[in-house]
């Protein structure tokens, strides 16, 4: 069985979960929090680095983020990232402090992310059924060449979707979870 690992499809399918995580951590819900900042990269000594290399992040208030940038003279450019993201941000710059006011949401951009975070589940399902369709395939070419059975590629194959199914569960949980906190007021 060289070609079939199921705690490689186990760790796939974890991994397209937890990029969720990550995707729906970018969308702000009207509160502050640093991991806002999490998805803008700013261009500084020639690479793009991510924003909580270059300086500290914290919240002072429910509606304010701050970035203590420990070069003073990357602060133009942290501010120029954060503008340019799609967070729809407008950072104020104090020498190397950055203070960004987290405006409160409207209606129609509640919507707005609550779609987004509809279109990244959907996404991470996608990713998931990919994987699961890898292992599926791996198991026939397996039991075509006679290296496994009919009776174990059916087990393996039931071990793959119950995996399937559990992780689609996760993903169907964290989207409610993330809509709810969007459109709540």
């Amino acid at each position: 069985m060289a070609d079939f690992d199921i705690n490689d499809i186990k760790r796939r399918m974890d991994g397209a979960v937890d990029s969720l995580k990550t995707e729906f951590s970018g969308l702000r819900t009207g509160r502050a929090h640093v991991s806002l900042l999490d998805p803008i990269k700013v261009e500084a000594y020639g690479t793009p680095t991510p924003i909580n290399q270059l300086g500290t992040i914290t919240t002072p208030e429910a509606r304010m983020i701050s970035v203590q940038v420990w070069d003073q003279s990357l602060a133009p450019a942290v501010d120029k990232a954060i503008r340019n993201s799609s967070l729809g941000l407008n950072p104020v710059v104090e020498g190397g402090l950055i203070r960004i006011p987290i405006p409160p949401l409207n209606e129609e951009r509640r919507a707005e992310l609550a779609r987004t975070a509809g279109s990244y589940a959907e996404q991470a399902r996608v990713a998931v059924r990919n994987v699961r369709r890898d292992g599926m395939d791996a198991l026939k070419r397996l039991e075509k060449d006679n290296e496994i059975s009919e009776d174990e590629h059916k087990k393996l194959a039931d071990q793959v979707q119950k995996l399937t199914d559990e992780r689609i569960e996760t993903i169907d949980d964290l989207l409610k979870h993330k809509q709810d906190e969007i459109t709540k007021v």
